[in-house]
């Protein structure tokens, strides 16, 4: 038995939360809310995730410093956009070679770090790995067969994390890829949004079809550039994330862009969703990489001009409809 903190009491932490306690680990949610906490304690659920009773050995607190104190492994589970803030909240409470296993997906739009990057940048000693792959709260807290993959520059840390999570409903891969699971990750939320709102249009299957094959090349493109591995972006934390965010009834990213394909403003969408949109906060920062690295993402510039250009959703389409003509793949030789 492990002791472990998963700091960040939403829908993804607390499902891990209660996986890692089916698990046999000994296991503590943060929340930075008291009243949360609270009200987890007394009713053993999370509103975000209804009709799922929390296991009863889960325990709950909003002390930090208690959540850190003697870890064996601290799961970062806050958005990402609070990456950096909690890393440096806790940044005197952990020793060096503290292990921290990242579950959530984005890119820092000031600075273009990863989630690995910003963690680094404020805590150099720790011993850092991702959890990634097509994996909704929804289903892992019903015990619904779930495949992610532990990634980590050091192998020992990444056959740790897969001890401490797999069992026979969450099968666990390890890979040394860090940056290609993490960019496979932040890089789908964007190419989601885009389905989304060729959902809201009511465009069908052919549409989708195209988004997500597109949306892999344009992934993939930028990945290789970066140093990532193509084999990791047609695996699980490439592809299989892909589909699930692009498709899936659980998904924020495709409901926001559905919401927006409809015709609903951004900030309502955001809204109406009532759970952290990562694609949103990736968006910037994806058209930001692919400018560094003079790699072309037609689909993320068009979801950016839609976003915060107020490009109408339909002109965007065509927009990617009237290209001009070229090979589906560079290199075609005749």
């Amino acid at each position: 038995m492990y002791h472990i903190s998963v700091l960040g009491a939403g829908s993804w932490g607390t499902a891990l939360a209660a996986h890692l306690v089916k698990n046999n680990q000994d296991v503590v949610l943060w929340s930075h809310r008291a009243s949360q906490v609270k009200e987890m304690r007394k009713s053993r659920e999370n509103p975000k995730l209804p009709g799922s009773k929390l296991p009863e050995a889960l325990k709950y607190t909003a002390d930090l410093e208690e959540a850190c104190r003697d870890k064996d492994l601290l799961v970062f589970a806050v958005p990402s956009t609070a990456t950096r803030e909690t890393a440096e909240k806790i940044k005197n409470l952990v020793p060096d070679g503290q292990r921290i296993v990242l579950v959530s997906k984005g890119i820092e739009e000031n600075t273009l770090f990863t989630q690995e990057d910003i963690v680094k940048d404020v805590l150099p000693g720790s011993d850092v790995a991702v959890l990634s792959g097509p994996s909704h709260a929804e289903e892992v807290i019903a015990e619904m067969p779930t495949v992610v993959v532990s990634g980590a520059r050091n192998k020992d840390t990444a056959v740790f994390v897969q001890s401490v999570f797999m069992n026979s409903s969450f099968r666990v891969y390890i890979s040394s890829d860090v940056l290609g699971i993490e960019l496979g990750g932040s890089l789908k939320n964007v190419i989601a949004l885009a389905a989304g709102m060729s959902d809201g249009l009511g465009f069908g299957d052919n549409a989708k079809a195209a988004l997500i094959t597109r949306g892999v090349h344009e992934m993939t493109s930028l990945a290789v550039k970066m140093g990532g591995k193509v084999d990791t972006l047609n695996g699980l934390t490439g592809i299989g994330d892909l589909i699930v965010t692009c498709e899936s009834r659980h998904s924020r990213n495709r409901k926001c862009g559905m919401l927006i394909g409809q015709g609903m403003p951004t900030n309502d969408a955001v809204k109406e969703v009532q759970m952290v949109v990562e694609g949103i906060y990736s968006a910037k920062a994806a058209l930001g990489l692919g400018k560094k690295y003079e790699v072309d993402l037609p689909i993320v510039e068009a979801v950016n001009q839609v976003l915060f250009e107020d490009y109408p959703v339909k002109d965007a389409v065509i927009d990617l409809m009237t290209r001009e003509r070229k090979s589906e793949f560079s290199g075609d030789s005749w």
